[in-house]
């Protein structure tokens, strides 16, 4: 009987299935069957052997050495950590910030203005930034500079300060993404019913009041939610970014070196593909264990609010 019941459900739910399973076909093909490479972060890969035919490493761990024996790498692990961690606090802010603005404005023409200049830089590509950028901070001809000297201050090069990147790489990305990032906090401020904005108005609560005591809670769910899918890729680097912004000027990596274009230098010199894919399971498995135990403190703060 229960048999009969399932297949029943599946035949009254065939419509929905049939309209998933091209999903499902995608996710099985790009998500789960590439999971069998990861046999190769413990294998001395060789490309005439293949995946199955080359032999395990000796000592099983030995690909992971180099990710932690270096100083490099270590760097690099710590630049993807801060700046990412940097990156999340600064942009919700930044989107949380100016959703609140937005919805602030009544005039809803200036309205849709303000959120198409700003969501506009998100279909630029990084490589385009990257060339913008280069033309901003040039030491030689960079608009900056050339702005410094004609008010009689000394130029500065930025691509040898490797202080100044972090700043850098935070105005450039939230120049980027905050237009992008705002659209999900503004359609959860859309579907707040206008009168608890009524009835804090008559009570005499101000605009701020109201955003403070109606608008940021109504958010709280959504800002939970989506802290945790950005932690979850916190040792993941957006590696377009790095490499079109910093490139191959290494005065600047010690601020900008990340796990992502450190392993791709590393592979292109030595041609370590279970080097590299051991770096990539590393990455994975730490962000696992990340947005589980962010997911964890979620569910103590806000049930209702985390993934699962």
């Amino acid at each position: 009987m229960k048999s009969i019941g399932v297949i029943g459900e599946l035949f009254r739910n065939r419509t929905v299935l049939l309209m998933f399973l091209p999903v499902a076909v995608l996710l099985f093909l790009f998500n789960y069957l590439p999971l069998f490479g990861l046999v190769i972060a413990f294998k001395d890969f060789d490309f005439q052997k293949g995946i199955l035919g080359s032999d395990w490493m000796q000592p099983l761990l030995n690909n992971f050495d180099y990710l932690f024996s270096s100083e490099t790498a270590f760097r690099a692990v710590r630049n993807t950590i801060l700046l990412n961690a940097l990156f999340i606090t600064v942009g919700l802010v930044f989107e949380v910030g100016f959703a609140l603005l937005l919805n602030e404005i009544r005039n809803k023409y200036f309205k849709r203005f303000a959120q198409s200049l700003t969501f506009l830089p998100f279909f630029i590509s990084w490589i385009v930034v990257g060339v913008f950028a280069y033309n901003l901070l040039n030491f030689d001809n960079g608009l900056i500079n050339r702005v410094l000297t004609a008010f009689g201050a000394n130029p500065i090069d930025f691509y040898s300060t490797a202080s100044l990147w972090p700043l850098i790489l935070v105005v450039t990305i939230r120049w980027k993404v905050t237009g992008y990032g705002t659209i999900i906090y503004l359609a959860a401020l859309t579907s707040v019913d206008n009168s608890y904005y009524e009835a804090a108005a008559i009570d005499g609560a101000s605009r701020w009041q109201q955003m403070r005591y109606i608008s940021i809670p109504m958010l709280r769910p959504t800002i939970i939610i989506l802290t945790l899918l950005a932690v979850g890729k916190i040792m993941n680097a957006d590696f377009s970014m790095f490499y079109a912004m910093v490139g191959d000027a290494s005065l600047i990596f010690p601020t900008t070196d990340v796990i992502d274009t450190f392993v791709y230098r590393s592979l292109r010199k030595s041609g370590d593909i279970g080097m590299a894919s051991a770096a990539g399971f590393m990455q994975s498995l730490i962000a696992f264990v990340l947005v589980i135990g962010s997911n964890y403190i979620a569910r103590k703060i806000d049930r209702d609010s985390a993934i699962f």
